[in-house]
């Protein structure tokens, strides 16, 4: 039976380890969502497994206790923004890697804008930086709840918390930025609207001259 205590694999690696498009897959996915080690990407696919495995199970049964598992099932799958409201398990075998991926507290940190980089948002949950429900929150790859979201701020320990933190100014100086960008195009716009008669009237100016010069031999010539 073993050692209780002793920690045991959360997930199932894969059948063939040199498989080159399972590869290519998984350091997209890495370098995209910022992942530590291919590990959680090993258990984000045993998780999406078991749900599979479980609507395929239900969806063969008829009892009684089945439609009861079912309702359970897809209600969970709901709160956990994996699906919408449906009363068919159909969509579940549909579901990717990347759509519990979005799920994780790590993605959605990133995507509230509470960091800069996915990097970033990795680094806040895992120093502690990240609160939610009133309780902080160390691990990147937990799978977060709709109802969780608007609860999802910085700990109230943390210096993040901070208005007046460098790092919550970081969009507000890249959109000053952009404007300033913006501002300066519009200036070289006007500068070059400024010369362009300023060049017409010297071409003007030396067509006239290149005419004289050509009539004046021809008068001498009379």
């Amino acid at each position: 039976m073993g050692d209780p205590r002793k920690t045991r694999r959360k997930y199932n690696p894969p059948e063939h380890p040199w498989n080159k498009e399972r590869i290519d897959e998984e350091r997209t996915f890495m370098r995209e969502y910022s992942l530590g080690n291919k590990k959680e990407i090993y258990k984000m696919n045993s998780v999406l497994k078991s749900f599979k495995d479980q609507a395929k199970k239900l969806i063969a049964l008829k009892t009684a206790q089945a439609d009861a598992e079912k309702k359970q099932m897809l209600a969970k799958l709901h709160r956990i923004g994996l699906l919408q409201e449906t009363t068919s398990l159909d969509p579940i075998l549909d579901l990717g890697l990347r759509e519990i991926l979005e799920r994780r507290l790590q993605t959605q940190v990133y995507k509230k804008g509470l960091a800069k980089t996915m990097k970033q948002a990795r680094q806040f949950i895992v120093h502690g930086h990240i609160m939610m429900g009133g309780k902080k929150i160390t691990s990147p790859s937990y799978i977060m709840s709709t109802d969780e979201e608007h609860t999802l701020n910085f700990s109230a320990g943390s210096k993040l918390n901070d208005i007046d933190h460098p790092e919550r100014y970081v969009k507000q100086e890249e959109a000053n930025e952009e404007t300033k960008k913006a501002g300066k195009k519009k200036e070289k716009t006007k500068k070059e609207e400024v010369k362009k008669p300023k060049k017409e009237k010297a071409s003007e100016e030396s067509s006239s001259k290149e005419k004289e010069a050509k009539n004046a031999p021809e008068e001498e010539t009379k």
